[in-house]
């Protein structure tokens, strides 16, 4: 799958309590990465690992991506919220996959 995210994209992110269902299957989200708790890294939500407590991640680049697969499900503690909107660089503007606005409130 070709990356849905190239670096210099700038993001706006929907930091969201925790509610059930949250956050959705399929969303992007923003998570603190498990090795380097001062780093932030940007994954997709690709399932849901123990009693409703963390989530797996991937990314869209499977092949070098450092998600589930390499440090195990992520807390939902630390996921920080969901990215739904690109607004730089101007020429890819838009909503991301997934989020268009009348699928804001499934989020």
């Amino acid at each position: 799958m070709a990356p849905t995210l190239l670096p210099g994209d700038r993001l706006l992110v929907d930091p969201r309590p925790d509610g059930p269902g949250w956050p959705p299957l399929g969303a992007i989200v923003v998570v603190r990465d498990p090795e380097h708790t001062d780093r932030r890294l940007i994954k997709r939500v690709s399932g849901r690992a123990g009693p409703a407590g963390a989530v797996t991640v991937a990314g869209d680049a499977a092949g070098p991506s450092r998600d589930s697969r390499a440090f195990g499900p992520v807390p939902l503690a630390a996921v920080l919220g969901v990215a739904w909107f690109r607004y730089l660089p101007r020429d890819r503007r838009g909503y991301l996959e997934g989020t268009a606005s009348n699928d804001l409130a499934k989020l």
